[in-house]
């Protein structure tokens, strides 16, 4: 079984309390409840035009050089739950780094979503990962966009997830049985289960058989670590040391990687998602290229292991924290049984699903999605010049009172019949967008995640390390709990 370092443990500690972030600066809390109560000088995005009847959009641009990251970046929804409440459902913020408007609510995310006008461009995401991730399906736009899903939509298909589901459990059960640590308040949960969908994302997608090829897939994984967080950067430069420049040079390792793995995977008939893109055609005949393909491995991991590892996460969390329902849990759990899993039965763990909506409802793994306006257009009443940054805020629309019963509480039983608080608006929950760009890999992500947790019910309880523990989340990405999620793993 394996144990916890103490040194190590006590190092990562260390790290964790001491890494330079708006997070752990002595007096930052202070700072940010000063910024809150501040009254910046209102500036306007721009003039409408004589006679729109359209009203501009407002804002500011918080402190020099930093803008408003302190309170986005400490705060994350509760910051524009604040925004929505004081200043309406637009704002403009004239951030040197990336100006761009903030759209509030459910009516917002409904037009930008759907953009039934194609007024909203993806190159929103372009200042934030575009060297990391360029020409990844979430990046391209319209008819372009739509030819690369079809031909990736082949690899998602049923037939697929059925081979995958296979891989992933094999991957789960021997690394949850062997690799994770029970009876210790020391075990952090959030890089665990970070290692372990790296470890699923390279064998699903890239081939790897578990305990094979160590060093390169440790080597590949530290690489996609290194991108994921370089987008965050406020240093945005590729000059050494900073971690700009270690986000390009990952990237590059990256690229090199895949190209060598699709010429050999060309001639191949594996069942690995890097092999069925390689040999995927839409109804025309076309298939993707091998730039194409480099490209769109390194955004699927990038989406597929970040937002899985942050469900499972929370979801960990809320089943030890609400103990009733981890056994409502682990009783669905039971009647499957510790045989392999298959897609039908992971379906039957219906309270399961319940819990995945509440922990992403209440901590969004993608709690932004960024557009660029294509032309000059209006947006509930108010004008956008064309190339304006425009921001929906899926994880704030989750918290509305307004749309939720008592939003902060966990409660599973409000996706259920009758009350249904999830359709209340068609954009009331959208954890995975909407529109065209409603992700690809939904349905491969729930499976996934249902996955894991399935085989850690049936083989732990989950504990809280202290009574009434709450974790501290990092918004400089996607959510991360600041202390790595201690959770107890008590053997069954």
């Amino acid at each position: 079984m394996a144990t916890i370092s103490t040194p190590a443990y006590l190092l990562d500690q260390a790290k964790r309390r001491l890494t330079p972030s708006f997070n752990n600066f002595p007096g930052m809390g202070l700072l940010e409840r000063r910024l809150l109560k501040t009254e910046f000088p209102q500036r306007i995005l721009a003039e409408p035009p004589a006679g729109s009847g359209l009203k501009p959009v407002t804002g500011d641009a918080g402190l020099p050089i930093l803008g408003h990251m302190i309170e986005m970046l400490r705060g994350g929804p509760d910051y524009l739950m604040f925004l929505y409440e004081t200043q309406g459902p637009l704002i403009f913020g004239d951030s040197p780094v990336l100006p761009a408007v903030a759209a509030l609510g459910p009516d917002a995310a409904q037009i930008i979503y759907s953009n039934r006008n194609k007024d909203y461009s993806q190159q929103g995401w372009v200042p934030v990962i575009g060297p990391f991730f360029r020409r990844g399906l979430m990046l391209l736009d319209f008819d372009e966009h739509m030819f690369h899903r079809r031909i990736m939509q082949e690899a998602f298909v049923r037939s697929r997830l059925v081979g995958y589901v296979e891989q992933m459990d094999k991957v789960i059960s021997q690394v949850i049985a062997n690799d994770w640590v029970a009876n210790d308040a020391r075990f952090l949960l959030y890089p665990a289960m970070k290692e372990l969908t790296l470890d699923i994302a390279s064998m699903v997608f890239m081939g790897h058989e578990p305990g094979t090829d160590h060093e390169l897939v440790t080597k590949v994984n530290k690489a996609f670590t290194i991108t994921t967080r370089a987008g965050n950067a406020i240093i945005r430069t590729g000059v050494p040391p900073f971690t700009w420049w270690r986000g390009l040079k990952a990237r590059e390792l990256l690229e090199n990687y895949f190209a060598e793995r699709v010429k050999e995977q060309r001639a191949k008939e594996g069942d690995d998602l890097l092999s069925v893109l390689c040999r995927t055609e839409d109804e025309d005949g076309n298939r993707f290229s091998d730039e194409d393909i480099v490209n769109h491995m390194i955004f699927l991991m990038m989406a597929a292991h970040d937002t899985s590892t942050s469900t499972a996460t929370t979801m960990a969390y809320n089943l030890a924290a609400h103990p009733e329902w981890q056994e409502r849990c682990r009783d669905e759990s039971d009647r499957l049984g510790d045989g392999p899993v298959d897609i039908e039965s992971l379906e039957k763990l219906e309270s399961l699903d319940l819990v995945l909506n509440e922990s992403i409802r209440l901590v969004t793994p993608v709690q932004w999605a960024m557009r660029r306006t294509v032309r000059d257009t209006e947006l509930l009443g108010h004008y956008l010049p064309k190339d304006t940054n425009v921001i929906a805020y899926p994880g704030l629309n989750h918290r509305l009172p307004a749309l939720w019963t008592d939003p902060m509480k966990f409660d599973p039983e409000r996706f259920t019949e009758p009350r249904n608080e999830h359709k209340r608006h068609r954009y009331a929950f959208s954890p995975f967008g909407g529109g065209p760009h409603k992700c690809i890999g939904m349905v491969f992500g729930q499976l996934e995640v249902k996955t894991i947790m399935h085989r850690l019910l049936r083989r732990y309880r989950l504990e809280l390390p202290k009574p009434g523990y709450q974790p501290r989340w990092d918004y400089a990405g996607m959510p991360i709990p600041m202390d790595g999620m201690p959770i107890v793993l008590r053997p069954l």
